[in-house]
Order: structure tokens, then sequence, then C-alpha cells
């Protein structure tokens, strides 16, 4: 069986839904598969956060900021100056596409003043008000999917193969009702989620993060990355990866990353302090837990930050599964959370943690709360070579036509390791490349 359309999208997470909005918009039909909403994708596990520099949202707040402001701080966190382009295009369009979403789609957006990230230079983390989590951004962009009749949306119909004549992409194979079935187009967009949920492809890449608790969608099985391989394709950054430090084991939930930004304490099983908590992103955190006993460390925080820390839909969820607790004192925290006891109480007595939002330096004070932290890995960021349109890249520097790639398939802008991410690149990569591929295929055939 053979059906045409103009475009065609592997992948229905934000890149590949923004790209088949902006492309529609554009006048195209296009056809977006999506391998299984019910396991989903990388975007509804996030924090839903977006990182825009120069918005109007900041203006109003009387923070100065920009793009290249931004893009300056991103490249200086991963050290990895190829990436420049790539990054300055993403967050040259991201004020754009964050009024689309208020205006047009009706997310409605804030500028969340204190969520305060390593690496940042101002606030410049957007989310919706009631800091719903990426679920809610899914359900915005899935809605306006569905009421564009130019936008077939098919779930539960992986991608299997691209089509190619003479080098040039002209449709994909996917696999529908377990039948095959080629659809023709003058592109393809491949907005998948990545490999790390591909033990083989994580142990060949990243043998670092196989013991990592993985955060991330079964789905994310790095398939797209083959298909292009095999007509040329490059890739860059196989190595990197979006980790996280603040995953609780025997929960596989996530605590809220600005905890150790608001004055928490960061100590390992023997009571002891072994970071600077406003060192690290949460990324660049689970690079150091996995060097300490067991990989496990505590945080510990007080009720002065609790009430803050409950306003992020990670620690819901947290709070809902019973992933931290409340402790009198030290002492029965130090003997639920086998830490030891006097090493700690030095540290506790000596700690004065500082908040970055109120600019205030204090210790925590009893009943305290905690919770067991690991390492995890969330998703991977090295994929297909593409440039600033998103084109797909041969190792020469050459374009496959017909061929784009957003999401986790295509690399990211952290670099070459997980030390190199920045709060908020994620969803920065998978929007901006997905606006930006949208409105090239929009004006062009």
């Amino acid at each position: 069986m053979t059906v045409d359309v103009d475009v065609v999208v592997i992948g229905g997470g934000a890149a590949g839904m923004v790209a088949a909005l902006r492309a529609a918009r554009g006048g195209q039909t296009v056809a977006l598969f999506e391998k299984s909403t019910q396991h989903g994708c990388n975007t509804q596990v996030s924090s839903g956060s977006l990182a825009a520099a120069g918005t109007r949202w900041q203006r109003a707040a009387g923070v100065e900021d920009s793009p290249q402001q931004q893009a300056d701080d991103i490249v200086r966190e991963s050290g990895d100056e190829s990436t420049r382009p790539l990054v300055e295009a993403l967050c040259a369009v991201a004020p754009a596409y964050l009024d689309w979403l208020n205006d047009e789609l009706g997310h409605t957006l804030e500028l969340g003043g204190d969520m305060r990230r390593h690496g940042m230079s101002v606030p410049r983390l957007h989310t919706d008000p009631a800091r719903s989590g990426g679920l809610a951004l899914v359900r915005t962009l899935r809605a306006a999917v569905a009421a564009d009749d130019r936008i077939a949306f098919v779930d539960g119909t992986p991608g299997i193969g691209l089509l190619s004549v003479d080098g040039r992409v002209d449709g994909a194979a996917v696999l529908q009702n377990g039948e095959r079935v080629d659809v023709r187009s003058h592109a393809v967009v491949l907005a998948c989620d990545g490999f790390a949920a591909n033990a083989d492809l994580v142990a060949q890449h990243i043998p670092e993060a196989v013991d990592d608790v993985f955060q991330g969608v079964s789905t994310s099985t790095g398939d797209a990355l083959g298909w292009a391989t095999e007509l040329g394709a490059a890739t860059r950054c196989m190595t990197s990866f979006l980790g996280s430090g603040m995953v609780v084991p025997g929960y596989a939930t996530r605590v809220n990353p600005s905890l150790p930004f608001r004055g928490a304490l960061l100590v390992g099983l023997d009571g002891r302090r072994f970071v600077d908590e406003h060192e690290h992103g949460y990324s660049s955190l689970a690079t150091v837990l996995r060097t300490l006993h067991g990989r496990r460390a505590v945080l510990v925080w007080d009720d002065v930050l609790h009430g803050p820390a409950l306003q992020s839909e990670l620690m819901r969820e947290s709070e809902r599964a019973g992933a931290f607790r409340q402790f009198a004192d030290a002492a029965s925290l130090c003997a639920a959370l086998g830490v030891e006891q006097d090493p700690f109480a030095a540290t506790l007595a000596s700690f004065v943690g500082w908040d970055e939002v109120t600019g205030t330096r204090r210790p925590l004070s009893a009943p305290y709360w905690a919770a067991p932290l690991t390492s995890g890995i969330l998703a991977t960021q090295g994929g297909l070579d593409i440039d600033t349109t998103g084109r797909v890249l041969r190792a020469d520097g050459s374009w496959i036509d017909g061929l784009y790639a957003g999401g986790g398939t295509a690399v990211g802008i952290s670099g070459p390791s997980s030390r190199g991410y920045s709060s908020g690149n994620g969803l920065l990569h998978a929007l901006g490349l997905g606006w930006i591929i949208g409105n090239h295929l929009a004006t062009h055939r």
C-alpha cells in the first residue's frame, strides 16, 4: 500500500508536533506517525520548562536578557564551540514560539523567577502557572494537531525505514496494523526520542550510564539512527546524554532540581558534603554521584524550602510516591537513610545554605526533609548531524535531500558528555528544531 502526502513526520513528541503544525500552517499536508502515545515521549516526562531569552515575560519582570546571552551561556557550559551555530539558531527563535504557544495555542506561560539553575546568568525558564510538567505541554500540542485538518496523526504506527531514490529521501515506510505502508512525500522529518532505552546502544556509546536508573520512555530505541546512517548520514556526540542526580532510588521519581540552589544540603552516606551544591546542574551532578559509594547521596532541606519545592510537578510526583520523608531530628534521619550520624551532625552544624532566589544565607532547622539520591539517565543527546535548518548531513558536510531531523534523533546542543547539559536544553532543542524545520518546509518544496 502506498500513500502520498507533502511531509512525513516520524515521532509525535514536541519536535514532531511543532514541525507538523508549522508545515501545515504553510499549506502542507502532513502525516504524523507516533509509535505509542500510551508509552509517551520524553517531552511528556520532562519538567515542561522552556528556556528562552529576550521574552516579553522577562521584560515585564525587569530581567535583561537576549538570545545571544543565552547562547553564550549554553556554549560556555558545554565547552563545545562547534555547536554555536545551531545553539544561536535555536535561541533566536525561542521567543517567537513561546508567544505562539501562549497566544495562539492557549498554553499560558510565566517566567519562573525562582527556578534558578546552574549556568544561567539570569532567570529564563518559562512554565505554565501550575507547573504541571511536560504532560501539559504535550496535551496543548496534541489538541492543536487534532484541530488541524491538514495533519493526520496516526498512533500505534512506528516507522520502519526510509524510502529513497538516487540518494534523495522521498518518503518513509511505517507499520500500520501489522502491515507495511509506504508513504511518499517530498520531505521526511525524523523526530524520535533517541536511544536511551536501547541497552545495546547505551552500552556501546555511553557505558558510564549502563547502571543508571532509566528515567525516559521505553520507545526511545534509536531506530531512526540506523535508517539514516544507511543512507550515509553522519552522527555526532554519541557519548552525550541527559543525566540526573536528583533521582530517588527505589521510586524512579525526581525531586525538584532547584533545591540545591535554594539552600538544601547534599551529603554522602558518610555524612559529609562531597560537592558545592551550586556547582553542578542536575545532569553533571549525576557524574559526581557515580563516583560515590553505592552511587548514593542524600539531599536535606527544611520547611522553609519545602513549600516552594512543591510547586514543581516533579516534586509532587515524588510526594505522591512517598519518595521523601520528614524527620524530627538528625539522628532519626541518619538511622532511616543509612547516613553516618556523627559526621552528619558536624556537617549540619557547620552548614549555612545560600538561597540564590532571595540572596540570603541561613542554616537548616529541624524538622528536616530528606531524600536519598542516585544517578539516572533521561535521554541521549547524541544523534544525526544536522545544519541550522535541521537538514541531515553526511560526513563531508553535504545534506541528504529530503531528510530532516529533530528531537532525540538529532544531535543535541550539550557537547560530548552529560556534563555540558544546561537545564532546558532538551525542550529548547525539540521545540526550536520543530519550529525551524516546520517553517522551512512551509516555504520550500
